[in-house]
């Protein structure tokens, strides 16, 4: 029991770090950080007959009188892809950089057991990530907005702070909570990054808080 106990104690200290500040001492906890949505362009290099699509696959959204792509819908990875005449693609709804490929290329092999020539593999780059994360901590945002260069915050209009990030470049929406949203990151590590390196300038002018 005394041993269990013991190993408890530990693995609590190990899942969080302390800081000091200003004469007290204050739980640090890690950033949470989730993937949202990865967003990716895409060209089979050839013209696609939509309507030949749409015969094949009937569940798909075709209105060229509205918006002149497809949507081509995917179960697993669950994403939707808009497919033009030139060939050319968008798919967003992916949670990480492997499944939006993975779901491209799934996409172009759906097309091809349909009956539609795809005579190449598509080239296809991510051209957007967005993700939420927590800081684990609360944000002075009055200060944040004086003590960051590029950053804007009418509390008036918008409650969160609009910080652009020069590198990474991401932009970054940071509400008093702690909580984030990120958005034009073209790497998940980017993403990783931008928090970590705003946490750290957080900490290093005492914008943040733990409790």
């Amino acid at each position: 029991m005394k041993n269990e106990a013991v190993y408890k104690f530990y693995r609590g200290y190990l899942s969080v770090r302390y800081t000091m500040r200003s004469g007290f001492l204050m739980a640090k906890t890690e950033a949470t950080i989730t993937i949202q949505n990865v967003v990716a362009t895409a060209n089979l290099n050839q013209k696609v007959d939509l309507n030949a699509v749409v015969r094949d696959y009937p569940s798909v959204e075709y209105r060229p009188d509205v918006f002149p792509g497809l949507v081509f819908r995917l179960k697993r990875p669950k994403t939707a892809t808009l497919i033009f005449g030139t060939g050319k693609m968008i798919c967003a709804g992916a949670k990480s950089e492997k499944e939006v490929g993975r779901a491209i290329m799934k996409v172009a092999e759906e097309l091809k057991k349909g009956g539609i020539i795809i005579l190449n593999k598509p080239d296809w780059k991510v051209v957007n990530i967005v993700a939420s994360a927590s800081l684990g901590g609360k944000v002075d945002l009055e200060k944040t907005v004086v003590a960051l260069r590029r950053t804007i915050y009418e509390p008036g209009q918008f409650p969160a702070l609009i910080y652009r990030m020069d590198e990474p470049k991401v932009g970054i929406l940071v509400y008093a909570s702690g909580s984030l949203v990120i958005t034009g990151a073209k790497k998940e590590q980017e993403v990783y990054d931008a928090v970590h390196k705003l946490r750290g300038s957080l900490e290093e002018k005492n914008l943040i808080s733990y409790e």
